[in-house]
């Protein structure tokens, strides 16, 4: 039946974009994302994912928002109500395919969404780039609210014999506990749709009849 919606299943609209911020096809940032993507769809949220090394270089390179690549990729940002940025750090600072994204993006793209930054690097030294590199480009996107952002060193997310990465307990730990508060927070501002028992009841003034 059409116009219907189960009240023990209340419908969730809220939905949440992955920006993968590493130029690598595989990565340690990736696998963080991956972990995300995972909780995420567990609770039922839709989720898309935006892999920036597959954008047309040039077009990305001189901001050409007119190209389609690039006009649907800020568009997906548009319509999320939450982004979750992943990125290595190099030199202390995020990594070029991503700081050429966030360049070319809006003043406002990130306006009244919850934004939660991820990050990966060689050793704990670079953790502040999430504070001192990454955050503040964040907020003059006027994100409405940044999440605590998540480092995972190269310890932490571990290359396994077969090529694959597994990320540690204690970096799994985090980002439930990440996703847990975007999810929460998600829900209070409104991204949910409201459950019904039925169809909306018609007055009967609106009535109209035919015979």
């Amino acid at each position: 039946m059409t116009g219907f919606t189960s009240p023990e299943k209340p419908l969730i609209t809220m939905s949440v974009l992955l920006v993968a911020g590493s130029p690598s096809e595989r990565s340690r940032s990736a696998a963080l994302l991956d972990s995300v993507h995972q909780r995420l769809q567990q609770r039922g949220v839709y989720v898309e994912r935006l892999q920036i090394r597959d954008l047309p270089p040039q077009a990305l390179l001189l901001a050409d928002t007119a190209h389609h690549s690039i006009a649907r990729a800020i568009d997906q940002v548009h319509r999320a109500a939450a982004i979750v940025v992943a990125t290595p750090v190099y030199k202390a600072a995020y990594s070029g395919v991503l700081k050429v994204f966030l360049d070319l993006l809006p003043q406002t793209a990130l306006k009244a969404k919850l934004v939660l930054p991820l990050a990966t690097g060689g050793s704990p030294h670079h953790m502040l780039a999430l504070d001192y590199a990454l955050r503040p480009v964040l907020q003059s996107l006027a994100a409405r609210h940044i999440l605590p952002g998540i480092y995972a060193t190269d310890a932490q997310v571990a290359l396994t014999p077969e090529g694959a990465y597994t990320v540690g307990p204690d970096i799994t730990a985090r980002l439930d506990e990440a996703v847990a508060t975007l999810f929460n927070e998600g829900l209070h501002s409104g991204h949910r749709a409201p459950a019904t028992a039925g169809f909306e009841p018609v007055p009967f003034s609106r009535v109209r009849c035919s015979v």
